[in-house]
């Protein structure tokens, strides 16, 4: 860990701190123009396989915004080339998988053995790392079991996940085998972005709400728990986050994860309640409201530190990335008013 005493680590671990801590997830991003004119020379891969670059991408972020965390530059699926399952992005569609897996064969064809030729995440770690030393904590990051298996199944985005479900329902040996087999390189993965320096890991969850409470605690919870469980083992704190997650909370808690990221559905108050007030939560900004007037901006955070109530364990952040074409004077303005809100 680089910065263990930083109040965004103390409040991972719903300790007492000053202020309440910010930062925003995707906050290097298409929104912000420092980061186009790097895309104008590099691909997204390019830049995640290039520590130097991920790393420049990921500090810029940081202190443009002037935020409390830095959250390492990387996509979600990098896993699974290294588990043999190739991937590219399609303009305008997102990830695309070359092979989707559908069957028994396919899952026993991935590769468990190649977590360390992910390296040049952590090497991107190791850089941010060193150049903010104690001043800032760093985020490393990797998906979630479920996620990881619905890109996997239905080869890009989905509406219903058909076929990821179809292989939840009608084989759950099977389904689990691909869990277990992701739980065993993403844990790899993200532990060794722990050894480079990270200070916390957070898990996206990102699909996990199109489960009910009953599919998630059965097909997922296991898996997950297993997951954050060997992620605990290197000392830092866990994120756990999910989107449209409202109704599997309590559920979600017992995954064990430090803290919980809350999405802007479920008002932030409600959220911390349902998990009984004894986890650090993380949320929960809408983020479209970053389109919107300053003193709408304004008010609606105030009303998120105003449920917080000051209570040790909140972390300020938007219940999704920011989004493309966002003002960056919004998100500047922002961090800046919720670190004034606390002094």
């Amino acid at each position: 860990m680089s910065a263990p005493e930083s109040r965004f680590v103390k409040a991972c671990r719903a300790q007492p701190v000053d202020r309440t801590p910010v930062w925003f997830m995707r906050q290097a991003g298409r929104y912000m123009p420092e980061y186009r004119a790097v895309r104008k020379q590099y691909s997204l891969i390019e830049i995640c396989k290039q520590p130097k670059i991920a790393a420049e991408v990921t500090i810029t972020a940081a202190e443009i915004l002037g935020v409390d965390a830095a959250i390492i530059f990387a996509d979600l699926l990098l896993p699974l080339e290294v588990m043999g399952l190739p991937f590219h992005f399609s303009s305008g569609e997102g990830p695309v998988i070359e092979k989707p897996i559908r069957c028994e064969d396919d899952i026993a064809r991935l590769r468990t053995d190649r977590a360390s030729d992910l390296g040049y995440v952590a090497e991107a770690v190791r850089l941010v790392s060193k150049h903010f030393g104690n001043r800032l904590p760093v985020i490393g990051f990797c998906g979630a079991p479920f996620t990881l298996a619905s890109y996997m199944i239905e080869g890009g985005g989905s509406r219903n996940y058909v076929h990821t479900k179809k292989m939840m329902y009608s084989s759950l040996k099977v389904w689990d085998e691909l869990l277990r087999k992701l739980v065993a390189v993403t844990s790899a993965y993200a532990a060794e972005q722990v050894r480079a320096g990270a200070d916390v890991i957070q898990i996206f969850d990102s699909w996990v709400g199109c489960l009910s409470v009953e599919d998630y605690r059965r097909y997922v919870l296991p898996r997950t728990t297993e997951l954050v469980k060997k992620l605990q083992a290197t000392g830092v704190p866990i994120i756990y986050f999910g989107t449209d997650t409202a109704t599997l909370l309590p559920s979600i808690q017992e995954a064990g994860a430090d803290v919980i990221g809350l999405d802007w559905r479920i008002p932030l108050d409600e959220g911390w309640s349902s998990l009984g007030n004894r986890k650090a939560v993380q949320g929960n900004l809408d983020p479209v409201l970053l389109f919107a007037s300053w003193p709408e901006l304004k008010s609606r955070a105030e009303d998120i530190l105003r449920r917080a109530s000051g209570h040790p364990g909140h972390i300020f952040n938007l219940g999704h990335g920011i989004l493309p074409e966002t003002p960056v004077e919004n998100v500047k303005a922002l961090a800046k008013f919720v670190q004034e809100s606390g002094e």
